[in-house]
């Protein structure tokens, strides 16, 4: 029963702090990200002050992201999308998430690796992983601007659908490199680098964990529907759509072994267009729990991070972020204007005021945050790795993100 007491009073302590970042965020009139991170900040310096213990390691933090928050966020993201909208916009938005997250993760990998220009420290695998999870972006600051400005819908299509897939696959990389890093460790060959698995291992491991994440998501996805319909109840609709999200996450993952990513994203696309018939009756009810949920968790995620990031971060690692801030922005830029004229191949084509916002609106948020605090503690170059991530952040929330409004404007979108 203690466990239980301190378990509910660790939670309620980072639940408190994300109130208090809402509340600065609204008092600095900035994003509700930027104030729950200054929270987190502020919730660490007491730490000492109340002599209290928050329960964060790194062993428990992998699980809490990856099967309490991770599944929330990408349910409730994916259950905004029109899918009708989506489904024609789906030939780019793959596109962009296949092979746009393979070329910018594999740039900014080389720019990273060739940056800080230290073999035995920061190997080639570590520049992967920084890579994996720099390749994963959250325009969540864009994607609210351009709702208040009504900009076009099909843009906000794009750009929200093109980060949903791109996360997933980004999940997928990032899971076979840390496994490969991992493998490293214990067979002692992280100075080198090498690596224990080639192209044709990867390509088996990623059709099976994508196309395996789309088939359990498809399942579970009509599973719900038809549970809802059945039990014909909006309260009832709620706690299904909750358990699709927790359950489609969990039986991919840790049953059946292939994304949970994948399985919940597409749970929640393929419930959602089972039951647009019954708009009024479930989706509309269903919108605003989603809404707070993903606020919260949302919230949750970047008070950790100010909970577990120092100051010995910008003193000690100021330069591999400023090499992981150019790499990413670059590399993010090259992966859209590379790919953006090969979209009219499998769907409608991109305007090229389209691609800087979907260039300079690549931010990187909630996932990447969400994967590095999930890095294992055993790797010797996790910390310059978790450093040059929350760089990237960073500036995402203060320069892309207080930027982009300006750009929406200027485009005329």
């Amino acid at each position: 029963m203690e466990g239980v007491t301190t378990l509910v009073g660790q939670g309620l302590y980072m639940a408190v702090a994300a109130v208090v970042g809402l509340a600065i965020a609204r008092i600095l009139k900035r994003g509700n990200t930027l104030g729950c991170l200054i929270a987190g900040v502020l919730a660490g310096v007491l730490l000492p002050v109340l002599d209290y213990d928050t329960g964060l390691r790194a062993e428990n933090i992998h699980q809490m992201v990856f099967f309490v928050i991770l599944p929330v966020l990408i349910f409730e993201s994916a259950w905004k999308i029109d899918p009708d909208v989506l489904f024609r916009w789906l030939g780019p938005i793959l596109l962009f998430a296949t092979l746009g997250v393979l070329i910018c993760g594999l740039i900014t990998a080389v720019l990273v690796y060739y940056g800080v220009h230290h073999p035995t420290g920061f190997p080639w695998i570590a520049a992967l992983l920084t890579g994996a999870i720099l390749a994963a972006t959250d325009p969540v600051s864009i994607i609210a601007r351009m709702r208040q400005s009504h900009a076009n819908e099909e843009l906000l299509t794009l750009v929200e659908g093109e980060s949903l897939f791109n996360d997933a696959v980004a999940v997928v990389l990032f899971s076979f490199i840390l496994g490969i890093a991992s493998h490293s460790v214990m067979e002692g060959a992280v100075a080198t680098g090498e690596t224990v698995a080639g192209a044709g291992s990867f390509a088996l491991y990623f059709s099976v964990l994508f196309f395996g994440g789309l088939a359990v998501g498809t399942l579970c996805g009509l599973l719900t529907a038809i549970v809802i319909l059945f039990l014909g109840s909006a309260g009832a609709a709620l706690v299904v759509l909750v358990l699709a999200a927790f359950g489609s996450f969990y039986l991919g993952e840790h049953v059946v072994g292939v994304s949970g990513i994948l399985s919940v994203m597409v749970c929640a696309i393929v419930s959602r267009a089972c039951l647009r018939e019954q708009q009024e009756t479930y989706l509309t009810h269903a919108s605003p729990t989603w809404e707070w949920l993903g606020l919260l968790f949302n919230a949750l995620i970047f008070v950790i991070m100010g909970l577990v990031i120092t100051f010995e971060m910008f003193t000690d690692q100021w330069l591999a972020m400023i090499i992981a801030i150019v790499a990413a922005i670059g590399a993010r830029g090259l992966a859209v204007f590379m790919l953006s004229p090969l979209a009219r191949f499998v769907g409608p084509p991109i305007p090229q005021s389209w691609r800087l916002i979907l260039s300079w609106g690549g931010l990187r948020g909630v996932i990447a945050v969400a994967l590095v605090l999930s890095l294992p503690t055993e790797l010797p170059y996790w910390w310059t790795v978790q450093s040059m991530v929350f760089g990237v952040v960073l500036f995402s929330l203060l320069v892309q993100g207080t930027t982009s409004a300006r750009l929406i404007r200027k485009l005329g979108l």
